[in-house]
């Protein structure tokens, strides 16, 4: 057999294998995803691309940037890309000079709150913290400021932002406003209001009826009444914090053009589909959200800025810890 002829069969048994015989690439990803949300994530991804395999690893945002950072130092550098819980991290990474900027032409169907304006990273979902309620609770708060009422003394449990990512990002965004600020947290504090270390435990004290208010993430409390517990979310009237699950290219990425595709994929319509299907709020405009969920556009977002989050994560921490306690 000749040599073109020889190429002609072994591409056309190829193309007959299944798509990760014949991938040409393989990528590489960290992520902080839940185990089933990853595997769905890759796998609708390489359906989509079937030359691409994606090998990836899943933990915490904190325990990957730590396994992230020995690789770097001791001059591996394994990952293309990362997805990962908050843009306060990629923020980090970015001012290291750890990544890569890249600007995905998907860009425009987001607002351009949701990523970096010189295209280091990218908001993949809406998790967003808001208010929760006891269904049998004698108030039904629509508003942050409820929470500090008379009426809500000893009742309002939230989570610790030394504890929880999203709420260290929720303590930034909302004292960087003027409405609500450090005053706001005295104010709480002065209320009785209650730190827990995480949203796990602010969903079993609104649900068990110990404090019948909460400060939690949209989801826990979303899928909880879902399934028939006693709990209702609320989007609040000022606006809610997010975390975004951004995505992100490492500086020294491997395949970068496999990266720069697998973002453009999550940023995608097919891609926010998939965040829907997973049960989450999608970041792209347009896109159905899940039962239970109100529309994307009618839902008011408090903006962060996450290089002040960053510059501030310590003071606000150290800040909350002389209110509350650690």
């Amino acid at each position: 057999m000749s040599t073109p002829t020889l190429r002609t069969w072994l591409l056309a048994t190829a193309l007959t294998l299944p798509g990760a015989a014949f991938a040409q690439q393989t990528l590489t990803l960290y992520t902080s995803q839940p185990n089933t949300d990853a595997q769905m994530t890759v796998d609708a991804f390489t359906r989509a691309n079937p030359d691409i395999q994606v090998d990836w690893v899943r933990d915490g945002t904190t325990q990957l940037i730590t396994r992230l950072r020995a690789e770097l130092s001791a001059g591996i550098s394994k990952p293309d890309v990362l997805l990962i819980a908050d843009n306060v991290t990629l923020e980090s990474l970015k001012r290291e000079g750890l990544l890569q900027a890249y600007l995905s032409p998907e860009r425009d169907a987001y607002d351009a709150e949701l990523y970096d304006a010189e295209g280091y990273y990218y908001g993949t979902k809406m998790i967003t913290t808001g208010i929760a309620y006891h269904t049998r609770a004698s108030q039904q708060p629509d508003s942050w400021q409820d929470l500090v009422n008379e009426q809500y003394r000893n009742q309002v449990v939230m989570p610790s932002p030394l504890y929880s990512g999203a709420a260290l990002i929720h303590l930034a965004a909302l004292t960087d406003q003027a409405e609500l600020g450090w005053d706001y947290y005295a104010a709480l504090k002065q209320n009785g209001a209650s730190a827990q270390a995480g949203n796990g435990a602010v969903l079993s004290a609104i649900t068990a009826g110990t404090h019948p208010y909460g400060v939690i993430v949209d989801f826990m409390a979303i899928r909880e009444a879902a399934k028939g517990s006693p709990i209702q979310f609320v989007f609040p009237q000022e606006g809610v914090t997010a975390v975004t699950e951004p995505v992100a290219i490492l500086k020294d990425a491997a395949q970068p053009e496999a990266a720069q595709r697998f973002v453009d994929f999550l940023l995608s319509a097919e891609g926010q589909q998939l965040v829907s299907e997973q049960g989450y709020l999608p970041a792209r405009e347009g896109i159905e959200p899940p039962a239970g969920f109100p529309s994307r556009d009618s839902i008011q977002l408090i903006p962060l800025n996450a290089a002040k989050a960053l510059d501030d994560a310590e003071p606000n921490k150290q800040r909350f810890s002389e209110l509350f306690g650690g």
